[in-house]
């Protein structure tokens, strides 16, 4: 917690202050830092999670500065390269973080709305493009009619949904009416949910757009629309205050069933490795799509459906990984309790019981093929709730706070098949408890170790031991505040590489080609100076890279280019 307050003055100026663990009620507990900016502020904003405040000013301009590191500077955004000044657009007038504090939008007194990273790279905006580059933008006229152009008499308020999906502002001198701008998610490799390989995932509240990239370095593009209708059984669940249980009550007539009219919207979207089947999760439920065959598997059982809150998605080979939250509070109600009053006349009572609440997650594992609490594989307690997670072939990291990192092998025995019963058991091969004050990671990923070349990858986890399938020592780290390092998994030890990233892709070890040129880069990263390449530089041991070494960037930073996802050598 950054237990920070900041007061901005009618003048443009604006303070920090910290206040102590006795909070805002009591004056001694507030102590003035220091002066933030330059002295024409006009409104603020914090992202708690990255620790970057965002100051917006009477010129038009947008200020970041690192909380972290006594509220230094680290870049300022405007629509000046784009040929409007603050004459065109009036001062900053709001500024709104999305809920994962990823990007935040800005809005003008005068004219005009935009979506920036934290890099800088702008990523939407309600303003014609008449600057640099602007040939194949729409020329403006003095005399034009702008009811085309949203915000055109300037922003007023802005606000983003739960799930950042939506993006509500208010034009300026219009309050009865209100904007709404639609934004779409992309797979990325952070939290609890898995990365994308072959296909890149793009979804959105109610769809989903899939990029493939094809063997002619074109891009293929496939829609796909929510809501999915299917066929299942309604179950009912009710309390028994005689048994002091739940009871079960099943109608065995078949009803159709709208998954994302109940559980909208869509919340999680992992691919799996091969890129021919997603898993996708809502407000409750699970629903698999084969892109192949272009079908939806579902739980035929709509109680089973929804008491899945999935809260991360993984894919490990023919396997999904669900990380689900359950709820334990429960209130039961029971009526017609009699009592009497003091002249003895009867009364009745609605009494209410409430039990403790305590929020408990798990993994379950369910086969592809089947979606029903029968064929289960595995059922896996978590301590509390994980901040990341991720697989490479028989190994799970699960990583909880503030830093307590669990890694797990898989095993398989039988058949995965509808013909026979697999059993699946996860043995704890490696924990690690690391005290650190730096910010808690965002996402981690395993680094491979170097394979021979005659090595194939599997398309499904192993049943048997596998000498070559070496455990990962190591794995890259991307912590809230855009700080990457590599973390040695047999002694806890941290290796600082760079700063300020927004996504990484770790490609060694992600390709089932052997001459692959990508297979000799160990990973990519973005930030603001563009994105740059990692090669391995090999030690003693074959299997191991003693150092990695960083080279110029492969593509540097565009104000208006943002990577989501590197297919073999094409950037989408």
């Amino acid at each position: 917690m950054l237990r920070l307050l900041f007061v901005l003055f009618s003048d443009g100026e604006l303070i920090q202050c910290s206040v102590s663990k006795k909070g805002l009620r009591h004056a001694d507990s507030i102590t003035v830092e220091r002066r933030v900016a330059s002295g024409d502020v006009v409104c603020a904003s914090v992202a708690p999670e990255q620790q970057i405040l965002a100051v917006g000013t009477r010129k038009g301009t947008v200020e970041l500065y690192d909380l972290a590191d006594s509220a230094s500077l680290i870049r300022s955004v405007a629509l000046h390269d784009w040929g409007y000044s603050v004459e065109d657009t009036g001062p900053v007038n709001c500024i709104a973080w999305t809920p994962d504090d990823s990007a935040f939008a800005v809005g003008w007194k005068s004219r005009g709305l935009t979506v920036w990273s934290v890099s800088g790279c702008r990523l939407m905006s309600t303003i014609r493009q008449i600057g640099l580059g602007s040939v194949s933008s729409p020329v403006v006229k003095p005399n034009q009619d702008f009811k085309y152009e949203p915000m055109m008499g300037g922003t007023s308020m802005m606000h983003w949904d739960e799930h950042g999906y939506r993006l509500y502002a208010i034009e300026e001198g219009s309050s009865e009416r209100i904007i709404a701008f639609s934004f779409g998610k992309c797979c990325l490799n952070r939290g609890v949910s898995g990365t994308t390989y072959v296909r890149q995932v793009i979804y959105g509240e109610d769809r989903l757009l899939i990029v493939q990239s094809e063997d002619t370095d074109e891009l293929k593009i496939l829609h796909l629309n929510l809501p999915v209708m299917y066929q299942a059984h309604l179950a009912t669940l009710f309390w028994s205050p005689f048994f002091f249980k739940m009871l079960l009550l099943i109608d065995s007539g078949m009803y159709q069933v709208s998954y994302i009219l109940q559980n909208w919207p869509v919340l999680h979207v992992a691919a799996s490795r091969d890129g021919m089947y997603l898993a996708v999760a809502g407000l409750n439920g699970l629903i698999l799509y084969d892109i192949r065959l272009k079908r939806w598997r579902v739980f035929g059982d709509v109680s089973q459906e929804q008491q899945i809150q999935c809260r991360g998605l993984l894919w490990l080979g023919k396997i999904v990984v669900v990380c689900n939250y359950v709820d334990s509070s429960d209130t039961f109600v029971i009526r017609e309790v009699t009592g009497f009053t003091s002249s003895r006349l009867p009364v009745t009572f609605t009494c209410t019981l409430r039990r403790h609440q305590k929020r408990i997650y798990e993994l379950l594992f369910y086969p592809r093929y089947h979606l029903d609490q029968s064929s289960l594989l595995c059922r896996k307690p978590l301590l509390s709730k994980p901040v990341v997670m991720d697989v490479y072939q028989d190994y799970l990291l699960v990583t909880y706070h503030p830093f307590d990192v669990h890694i797990y092998h898989v095993k398989l025995t039988g058949e995965l098949s509808p013909s026979s019963t697999p059993a699946l058991q996860l043995s704890t091969v490696r924990e690690l408890s690391i005290m650190t004050a730096k910010s808690h990671p965002a996402a981690m990923r395993f680094i491979p170790d170097q394979l021979p070349r005659d090595y194939t990858l599997k398309s499904d986890i192993s049943s048997s031991s596998d000498l070559l399938a070496r455990e990962p020592s190591r794995c890259l780290m991307l912590r809230m505040n855009g700080d990457l390092s590599l973390l040695d998994l047999d002694d806890g030890r941290e290796r600082d590489l760079t700063d300020s990233v927004e996504l990484f892709w770790v490609t060694c070890g992600q390709s089932e080609e052997k001459n692959n040129l990508i297979e000799e880069v160990s990973w990519l990263d973005y930030g603001h100076r563009g994105m740059q390449v990692w090669y391995p530089s090999p030690g003693a041991d074959p299997f191991k890279q003693e150092d990695f070494l960083q080279l110029d960037p492969e593509l540097e930073f565009d104000r208006e280019v943002y990577p989501l996802v590197y297919f073999r050598m094409l950037v989408l």
